[in-house]
């Protein structure tokens, strides 16, 4: 039986990722008392005694956390943006090329971000195959649930309710996931990133608009790449995943999956992801991503939809 420990475990992350591994037979959660979970001795000492450690904390605080752990032979993952573009750390896309066996070996691993995860799904395979350039100018515009900004967000729409209608936020072009976009997929440019925040728990959908003269190819052939790698059961490509002619963000919530298509014409293409923001966006990934590294069924204890 393997020991993990979760520090950060009150937040949105970690009481996710806590209740998904207190109901399995394969994990000893160590614990501290939650009057003690600041205190650095106790932390330390969890720290070191865990086989597998996920950090869901602030950038810093999870920064201070593993300059903490001293045992050679704990894995890290770590959900926070800290670490995602650190050459040390493996970035935690199982599905990338290449990628699920060097989280296999990693002792450090970062999960990626929410939005990230669906402009990575969505671009790194046409990049590597060459339908579309570094070079090209990207644009994305996502939606996502409430519960992506956090315990203070999901106190400010469920105890205030002031915001009915979706938000327009990062109005400065600087959100923290535009790093890692561009890092993963080798772009020359940061994405121009449009993310919107609603009035729902979960659920994300994240939508890149191209025109054919973006490829070296056609809308066919961004098809059939998506046919080819993702066939599931984490990530699937669908001909369709609308419902009479609309898609909806909340499509995957509450599943730890993630459903990808291609909508528009030959001249106007659009690539759509739809996911759940707590689940492959956050801890659904960390899960996925401990599993690899116990080397047991990549989807143990994941919730996935048809």
């Amino acid at each position: 039986m393997k020991k993990v420990y979760i520090d950060g475990g009150h937040g949105t992350t970690g009481l996710k990722i806590h209740d998904r591994l207190s109901q399995r037979k394969d994990i000893e959660l160590i614990q501290i008392p939650y009057v003690n979970r600041h205190d650095l001795n106790k932390r330390k000492e969890a720290l070191n005694s865990a086989d597998i450690v996920f950090l869901c904390l602030p950038d810093d605080a999870s920064k201070e956390a593993v300059s903490l752990i001293t045992n050679k032979n704990t894995v890290v993952i770590d959900t926070s943006t800290a670490h995602r573009t650190h050459s040390s750390w493996v970035y935690g896309m199982a599905e990338l090329s290449g990628y699920r066996e060097q989280i296999r070996c990693a002792k450090r691993i970062s999960n990626p971000g929410c939005h990230a995860t669906g402009f990575i799904a969505l671009i790194a395979p046409l990049i590597e195959s060459g339908l579309i350039n570094k070079d090209l100018h990207l644009s994305m515009t996502s939606i996502t649930g409430y519960s992506g900004g956090g315990k203070r967000m999901i106190d400010d729409y469920e105890e205030n309710h002031h915001y009915p209608a979706p938000r327009l936020y990062s109005l400065d072009a600087s959100h923290k996931h535009l790093l890692e976009m561009k890092k993963i997929c080798s772009l020359k440019y940061l994405p121009s990133f449009m993310p919107i925040v609603s009035n729902y728990y979960s659920g994300m959908e994240t939508i890149i608009p191209l025109f054919k003269k973006d490829l070296n190819g056609s809308i066919e052939d961004i098809k059939k790449i998506y046919q080819q790698i993702y066939q599931g059961p984490i990530i699937k490509y669908f001909d369709h995943i609308d419902d009479y002619g609309y898609i909806s963000a909340t499509s995957r919530r509450g599943f730890d999956d993630m459903h990808i298509t291609v909508a528009g014409n030959s001249d106007r293409i659009m690539l759509i992801a739809c996911f759940d923001n707590l689940g492959k966006g956050a801890s659904g990934a960390a899960i996925q991503n401990m599993n690899i590294v116990l080397g047991i069924k990549e989807t143990e204890g994941l919730e996935l939809g048809g």
